[in-house]
């Protein structure tokens, strides 16, 4: 892949309205874009104007997904700042995640551990990325 494209993340949920929100107010996303009824989907593309990654939430009219297939499936955002990272923390709580500890212990030696609605799990990292 060369540098410079977006990257888009999708997944599936029974709770398109909830999920929505929740990730709007707990991680400050936008709502780039939404559609209904496209082929019996229902989605909303949620990210940052600015920023070449999105992840996308669908629904699909008279089928369950469930919850989460496991404990593990992560969303990792490092947030350096510590001021910036308990505000983020806050955020989720108050959006209406759950803090839980991680399933890798790993995650909470710098991190919080978040669980949304569908079980899936978001983990805010209190360093820099560093290769």
């Amino acid at each position: 892949m060369k540098p410079g494209l977006t990257m888009r993340v999708a997944r599936p949920t029974d709770n398109l309205a909830g999920i929505t929100e929740m990730y709007v107010k707990g991680l400050g996303f936008t709502v780039l874009a939404q559609f209904t009824e496209h082929e019996g989907f229902d989605g909303a593309i949620l990210g940052h104007p600015q920023q070449p990654y999105h992840i996308e939430f669908t629904a699909q009219r008279g089928h369950q997904v469930g919850k989460a297939p496991t404990k593990d499936h992560l969303l990792v955002f490092y947030i350096p700042d510590t001021d910036e990272w308990e505000e983020s923390c806050a955020h989720m709580l108050a959006a209406g995640f759950r803090g839980v500890p991680s399933y890798n212990p790993y995650w909470d030696v710098q991190g919080k551990t978040f669980e949304d609605l569908d079980g899936y799990r978001v983990v805010l990292q209190n360093t820099a990325w560093t290769t």
